[in-house]
């Protein structure tokens, strides 16, 4: 998708939700506003990523509503039960709790036990206490194929090396992690297929990932998402061994990979979630080629509108490319891709959203090396 598609989202969603908003002004529930808390991962909402866009959703309401507040609260270990406990320490002080990440899976009891409150989870969908999937009307839970903006980054970094090696950071084998990183060896494949190229993916085995059902995914995991002395260890790694793009999907610890890559002058990276652009300044030069995104903060955003005006609906949902909700930044002066690579990449994008392209994902049925082109 590209960026100026989400400004005209932006706009669109704006425009209705001032709509949506101004019916309700009257009303007591919006003239008190809402009283929101974001519990976020141990990088916090100024990660410049995955939170901080999160966060800016909710910002992006308060500028509409300036009648409702926001809280941000920071669980430091990323820890799964560390997660729920510290949602279920604020529950009752808050009208909306936004959670963020898949370490937040396990509200679907407290949400229970709340329902007065309502609940954004974002990248997981809540469970039970015996770990099934529920869907319960105070939760809106939103995921997204990943894998769609991976492939994109893939496609980028494929297209675009100088070296013929590329690889992908990622921060825990979540299943969002895992997403980007198999998405993205499968558009380094789609194009090895397509355009007769030998890129190489490298990985290395110290850093390998294991996800959630204890599987090896293989990949470079940093093990958390806020360890950046750890980023940028990984990142100098895979420059010494001749990497000279890599995709950066780790939180707080991609901050390190970014460090690396300014510090050697050697490679590229290509940003996470929303437009890097600016984390990539490196005195007169840039480091981003491009970024890939999902777009969580508009999402967000809307949730909101719809619980200040008393539409909100509960609801397990997967954002895809037909709604424009995963895409790539093709916006002149915040990327440096090639007139030829857009033109792949835009060629490609209605294929992803029609289907005829499907990336391998963390519990799609197939992995990246049973990816198959069709010619």
């Amino acid at each position: 998708m590209k960026k100026s598609i989400v400004l005209v989202l932006a706009g669109l969603l704006f425009c209705s939700s001032v709509f949506a908003g101004g019916a309700k002004e009257s009303t007591p529930a919006a003239e008190k506003g809402l009283k929101i808390a974001i519990v976020s991962s141990p990088s916090g909402v100024d990660d410049g990523s995955f939170n901080e866009d999160n966060y800016n959703g909710i910002l992006s309401f308060i500028k509409k509503h300036p009648t409702s507040t926001v809280t941000p609260v920071r669980e430091p270990t990323g820890d799964s039960a560390a997660a729920v406990k510290a949602a279920a320490d604020i529950v009752a002080d808050y009208d909306v709790l936004v959670c963020t990440g898949f370490q937040f899976a396990g509200i679907g009891e407290l949400a229970k036990e709340n329902p007065a409150t309502k609940f954004i989870l974002v990248d997981s969908y809540p469970s039970d206490a015996t770990g099934n999937t529920v869907e319960l009307t105070n939760v809106y839970a939103m995921q997204f194929a990943e894998q769609e903006s991976g492939f994109f980054a893939g496609m980028a970094a494929a297209l675009e090396t100088k070296t013929g090696k590329v690889a992908v950071v990622n921060g825990i084998a979540y299943p969002s992690n895992v997403n980007y990183q198999y998405g993205f060896e499968c558009g380094v494949k789609y194009v090895n297929a397509t355009e007769g190229k030998t890129v190489q993916m490298v990985e290395l085995p110290s850093q390998a990932g294991t996800d959630v059902t204890g599987a090896n995914v293989g990949g470079n995991y940093v093990g958390s998402f806020a360890d950046e002395s750890t980023g940028k260890i990984v990142g100098q790694n895979l420059i010494n061994e001749g990497c000279d793009i890599i995709f950066v999907a780790a939180g707080g610890s991609g901050n390190g990979v970014f460090t690396a890559a300014k510090e050697s002058g050697k490679a590229m990276v290509i940003g996470c979630d929303v437009d890097q652009w600016n984390d990539g300044v490196n005195g007169d030069k840039n480091i981003i080629l491009t970024s890939v995104l999902k777009v969580m903060s508009l999402n967000v955003d809307r949730t909101l509108e719809t619980i200040l005006n008393g539409t909100f609906a509960g609801g397990n949902v997967l954002l895809k490319a037909d709604t424009d909700s995963t895409g790539y930044v093709s916006e002149a002066g915040h990327q440096q891709l090639s007139a030829s690579t857009i033109e792949k990449l835009n060629a490609a994008y209605p294929l992803i959203q029609s289907g005829k392209i499907v990336p391998a994902s963390n519990f799609g049925g197939f992995t990246p090396d049973e990816f198959v082109v069709a010619k």
